[in-house]
């Protein structure tokens, strides 16, 4: 009998493969995988490098003050911890913060209260908070002919809302007293001021950050399929 002959087709040439896509790098910041919590950045790392510095003494306020406080700088004001809760500021009684009656110029008065409580709040929160002033009254008792010496004391307790998280805003009493120039002579108060500053912690802006641009990006996808359409 005629054996079955079966007929072999020659293989197919296989096709060449492309290489595959390597994926787009991703826009959003990588996560730790011990904490799961996002890494900052590097320029993120370094203000809060820097934040703290600036906390840690006299010389580093001065120095970071030279470079994002030039105000603060020229006029050469000093921050003192007394306690947990009393702070005090010292404004020196130079030629830059005198006016032409050789008093201490109202507006470095006023200026500086700013500077002294934010540095009070700032020494609570510390480098991962945002701290704006967002109200300021100043009341003139008397004109100052020497060293400012300002006493802050909070409203509420600072540690307790920083401990709630979010943000908050904070309100400090500032009294300003002329230092005592000669011996057995007696402070003299030259001015009272309220300030508030609003406080912010730093992962919210860089929330709402987030939020606002994946928002514009999927305006802008919505708006490229309406053209294709």
């Amino acid at each position: 009998m005629p054996e079955d002959t079966a007929t072999m087709e020659p293989p197919a040439a296989a096709s060449p493969q492309r290489p595959a896509t390597p994926p787009a790098p991703s826009s959003r910041p990588r996560k730790s995988r011990r904490t799961g919590k996002r890494k900052l950045t590097l320029s993120e790392r370094i203000e809060a490098y820097f934040s703290k510095l600036s906390t840690k003494n006299n010389f580093w306020h001065r120095f970071c003050s030279m470079i994002w406080l030039p105000y603060a700088f020229r006029s050469g004001i000093k921050i003192k911890k007394i306690d947990s809760n009393t702070f005090t500021a010292v404004l020196p009684f130079r030629r830059f913060n005198r006016n032409w009656y050789n008093a201490m110029a109202g507006a470095a008065l006023l200026g500086n209260c700013e500077i002294a409580g934010g540095s009070f709040v700032f020494g609570f929160v510390g480098a991962d908070y945002t701290v704006v002033c967002k109200r300021l009254e100043y009341s003139f008792k008397r004109p100052c002919f020497g060293p400012a010496i300002y006493r802050i004391s909070p409203q509420e307790d600072v540690q307790a809302l920083v401990d709630e998280g979010g943000e908050f805003n904070v309100t400090l009493d500032l009294s300003i007293y002329q230092a005592i120039s000669k011996p057995g002579g007696k402070e003299k108060l030259v001015g009272k001021s309220v300030t508030t500053f609003h406080v912010t912690p730093k992962s919210l802006h860089r929330a709402r950050k987030a939020r606002k641009a994946a928002a514009e990006q999927q305006l802008k996808q919505e708006q490229q399929n309406q053209q294709q359409a």
